[in-house]
């Protein structure tokens, strides 16, 4: 220790500190002060493998990140009037939010849907249904997002079909499906196949896209709902790289070649509580998905290294007490996010406790992220925190512990056996309980929760309000559908999705062949149970 860091480590054992926990969000230990001595490796340039400061070398100068705002709620209608007003208040990407109907494969007038129809996203139950969500929107101009898993290749076959009925070439077809099944089993909990079963679909759509929609990007490896589920930084970080080798790996045990499809997997994060925990997490992710995937494929194309993602805020970080102080959690977590150099970012709106987004909630949101841009300066160079001693120690420190569990998950026979007997289930719930056992010690601070209480408060901000008549008018669509139909096509090509899947082909475009004759949602999906079947959670965690 040099004279000048002795000087001040005895200065700083006499100071007096104020009572408050200073480890960080994920409970990690935190020093009082970081020097050069702290860091123990290059850190390189941005653009540059391992590609920890950024996957280009000019980064924000040369293009900002997507503005994507999550949306969707009711009648594809509905959306389809907030999509256009989002991109016309500059919005450069659409991001689309399902119903739960939706997301489990359920059409709007299955027994199961009622009462959900249209409440946390918009509903999608056809063709039809997609026609009227994008009415007036060129797919061959817009990056959309779609934010399913379970059924993803249904929607996305919907998509594909309303594609190629306006006459779109589909290689200009261009944005994320999340398609990320693996991190349902793990924290969302919303699948419909055995995970087997689900990889298998998802290879089948890969393999699709690199054929045929060669800039669609096929899958984002979603770490957003392990976090939401209670997860720490660092076992955000590895679950979500770890299933997406898992996704590699079958897609090359299918015969794949990765850079046929690596440079099109992309990844979603979120982006909580703590400010600088977060950036170093997202500079670990990029390392580590560099060298593992040198090191296990050996790929030619540079882009098969580089980790691209989306980031989304933390919405287990937005409090439905004093609710516009989660403007300032969301700008910060923003902030988060470009400094970790993000390729997309959605900011959650400050009533999502409450209810979906209001149209002024969304548009403060949206609003947020453009001061960052070109209000803020941060923008004006690449990676502005690299080299600062504390950013690289957290860094490395996050990169050690993903490889930690890297180790403990191969140690289970793999993500799947992981999955199987609810190791990552346990990890997460621990997490989750330690976490809280803290805010209910007060040793985290939850401003307007557990901290700075304002006694009777009123919240005084618009509310949006999902129609009663959703359902009904859904539902009357629906009915129109399958009566204008050609019925009888419709009965052969779900018997040729089931014949498919039973044969082991590719079940991507019998599926675009029934969509295009207006088979639903919940036909697709019975039609695959046939041979698939259904997955029971193992809960004993």
């Amino acid at each position: 220790m040099n004279d000048k860091k002795e000087k001040w480590l005895k200065a700083y054992k006499k100071s007096k500190f104020r009572e408050y926990s200073f480890d960080s969000a994920s409970g990690r230990k935190i020093e009082p002060l970081y020097t050069d001595n702290d860091i123990s490796e290059e850190i390189g340039y941005p653009g540059s493998y391992p590609y920890t400061r950024g996957i280009h070398p000019n980064m924000y100068r040369g293009k900002l990140w997507t503005m994507r705002q999550f949306s969707g709620f009711g009648a594809p209608e509905e959306t389809n009037k907030r999509f256009k007003f989002l991109l016309d208040n500059g919005q450069t990407g659409l991001s689309t939010a399902f119903d739960m109907p939706t997301l489990m494969g359920y059409d709007a007038d299955h027994p199961i849907s009622d009462g959900e129809v249209g409440h946390c996203g918009v509903n999608i139950s056809s063709l039809k249904d997609m026609e009227v969500l994008f009415d007036g929107i060129d797919l061959s101009k817009v990056s959309v997002s779609m934010t399913i898993n379970g059924p993803a290749i249904i929607i996305f076959g919907f998509y594909i079909a309303l594609a190629i009925k306006n006459n779109i070439d589909l290689d200009k077809l261009n944005g994320t499906l999340q398609n990320d099944i693996l991190k349902e089993y793990i924290a969302q909990k919303e699948w419909i196949y055995p995970p087997n079963e689900s990889i298998k679909i998802i290879t089948d759509m890969i393999q699709y896209c690199c054929e045929n929609v060669p800039k669609y990007n096929t899958v984002s490896v979603s770490g957003y709902h392990i976090r939401e589920a209670g997860s720490t930084a660092a076992q955000e970080l590895a679950f979500t790289l770890a299933n997406g080798f898992c996704y590699v790996d079958n897609c090359i045990q299918a015969g794949m070649n990765v850079d046929d499809f690596a440079p099109r997997l992309s990844f979603f994060f979120n982006s909580h509580l703590d400010f600088f925990e977060e950036i170093a997490k997202f500079r670990a992710a990029r390392r580590i998905w560099s060298k593992e995937m040198k090191r296990r494929y050996n790929p030619k194309n540079p882009k098969s290294l580089m980790l691209r993602f989306h980031t989304q805020t933390a919405g287990f970080s937005l409090t439905a007490q004093q609710p516009e102080n989660n403007i300032t959690r969301t700008s910060l977590q923003a902030l988060a996010a470009v400094l970790g150099g993000t390729q997309s970012l959605h900011t959650n709106s400050m009533d999502e406790t409450l209810a979906l987004p209001s149209e002024k909630a969304a548009e403060i949101a949206l609003r947020s992220q453009q001061i960052i841009a070109y209000e803020s300066g941060v923008t004006n160079t690449a990676d502005p925190l690299g080299g600062s001693w504390f950013i690289e120690n957290l860094t490395n420190e996050l990169e050690e512990e993903a490889y930690e569990y890297f180790d403990k998950i191969d140690s289970q026979g793999g993500v799947v056996e992981a999955i199987e007997n609810s190791y990552f289930q346990r990890e997460i719930s621990q997490a989750s309980s330690d976490y809280q056992a803290k805010v209910d010690k007060k040793e985290r601070f939850i401003v307007g929760v557990n901290s700075f209480i304002k006694e009777n408060e009123k919240v005084d901000i618009p509310i949006l309000e999902i129609r009663s008549e959703v359902q009904s008018e859904q539902i009357e669509r629906l009915n129109k559908v399958k009566e204008e139909r050609n019925n009888q096509k419709v009965d052969q090509l779900l018997k040729q999705i089931t014949q498919t899947a039973e044969d082991g082909e590719n079940v991507m475009y019998p599926i675009i062949e029934a969509s295009l004759e207006y088979a639903t949602l919940g036909e697709i999906v019975d039609a695959m149970k046939v041979v698939y079947g259904e997955w029971t959670e193992n809960i004993s965690i």
